[in-house]
């Protein structure tokens, strides 16, 4: 078996690690239980290009469980957990090519190692592989039945594709489940954030002002968690009706070059380039601190920052220190990439359990119905969110109503009025 980690050695710490996230995923562990009987995705080669983490083995272990031959590789160079890819290779047999700090290249590199398996389905976090598969292996186009995609980033840049008519296989946005973006992205980003950010500096966020860039609901996680926590939170936002929203939920909004003078702590959650610019470094004060928790490590601009810095430092783990030509100190927090993998573990196991879930049941449902589909993005379907939410329900221990027969009635009819 073919693999690129950083040390099997790692492995032991890494089962257990794995063990400890699988007891708060109820929803993914009953899922694998009828996956191995059934066997749903026998004979399916699927690539997964996903952060390599405790959750992620478990939604691997789930995948082969029904049948499928997967193959792993990091969505980015710094959210690997190295004791959890030696013992995916170790425990699991899962070819795994992941190592935490890898350069560009050896992404790259393991993501064609990734591809190698000839995938019939991919599953991606940030479309790479989808857009790998496009631009540099058009060949193995021929062998797919579809995809998955699971974050904000990677839907946005999988809709531009099939409007422009270059998508060649469907792909299902697991993003967009409510049993994702309601859960993982909001609470899940709210907390794991935060966590990153504070594991990265030991900062108090009580009577500090913290800006969220982009108020989707990443943004609104970040800002709610935040403000629980004591910070004067500010949020800067270029749709009106999300900027609304925030105010509405108590926050103040502004433009990010009225905010920057002020701010102690700036987090970026948009998808988009270049947020935090070159005219708002040089308005930010004495020791304010950038981080990232959107995908890709564009929406900070690195590049402008790096021009405007005299001299830079590594003054803590994943905290970078820029001083300015106007001797204001700037820190940037693990390379502009996603400060809660960066830092962090990523999100809790239990909110992880519905977002994989989701990627699971999808595959499932990709393999069943992939003949039906066109080349174009799918939500998923609502019958696996609902299924989903009643699982993750009895997992807690939750019961909730049912409508009576008369309610239904009711419910349907148009002629029982006032």
């Amino acid at each position: 078996m073919k693999y690129d980690i950083k040390d099997i050695k790692l492995a032991e710490k890494g089962r257990l690690r794995i063990e400890w996230a699988a007891k708060d995923m109820p929803v993914l562990r009953g899922i694998k239980e009828r996956f191995r009987k059934e066997k749903p995705l026998k004979g399916i080669r699927l690539a997964a290009c996903l952060h390599v983490t405790t959750e992620t083995a478990n939604l691997m272990d789930t995948l082969a469980a029904g049948g499928a031959q997967v193959h792993l590789c990091a969505s980015n160079p710094l959210s690997t957990q190295d004791d959890v890819a030696a013992s995916l290779v170790k425990h699991f047999k899962i070819p795994t090519f992941a190592i935490k700090g890898e350069d560009n290249k050896t992404y790259y590199k393991h993501m064609g190692q990734c591809l190698s398996v000839m995938p019939n389905i991919t599953m991606d976090d940030g479309a790479d592989l989808v857009s790998t598969v496009h631009k540099e292996k058009k060949d193995l186009i021929k062998n797919m039945l579809g995809g998955t995609e699971e974050t904000t980033t990677g839907v946005i840049r999988l809709k531009a594709m099939a409007a422009d008519g270059v998508l060649k296989y469907p792909i299902i946005a697991v993003n967009d489940a409510y049993t994702k973006y309601l859960f993982d992205n909001r609470y899940g980003t709210g907390q794991s954030t935060l966590d990153g950010v504070l594991r990265a500096t030991n900062r108090l966020l009580a009577g500090s002002v913290l800006v969220v860039c982009g108020y989707g609901w990443c943004g609104k996680g970040v800002a709610m968690r935040a403000k629980g926590m004591g910070a004067r939170v500010v949020v800067t936002e270029i749709d009106p009706l999300k900027a609304l929203e925030a105010v509405l939920d108590g926050f103040s909004v502004m433009p990010l070059e009225n905010a920057a003078p002020d701010a102690d702590i700036f987090i970026t959650v948009t998808g988009d380039i270049n947020v935090i610019s070159e005219k708002a470094f040089r308005k930010m004060k004495d020791g304010a601190i950038i981080a990232n928790s959107g995908h890709f490590n564009v929406e900070i601009d690195i590049p402008a920052l790096k021009k405007l810095s005299k001299a830079t430092r590594q003054i803590r783990d994943f905290v970078e220190e820029h001083t300015l030509r106007n001797g204001n100190r700037v820190y940037l927090l693990g390379d502009g990439r996603l400060i809660n993998l960066a830092a962090a573990e990523g999100h809790p196991s239990q909110v992880m359990d519905m977002s994989f879930a989701n990627q699971a049941l999808s595959a499932e449902y990709m393999a069943k119905n992939h003949k039906k589909l066109s080349k174009t993005v799918y939500p998923v379907p609502c019958e696996i969110d609902q299924e989903i939410a009643r699982l993750k329900l009895a997992g807690m221990g939750i019961k909730i109503d049912k409508l009576t027969a008369e309610q239904k009635k009711y419910l349907q009819s148009w002629e029982m009025g006032t």
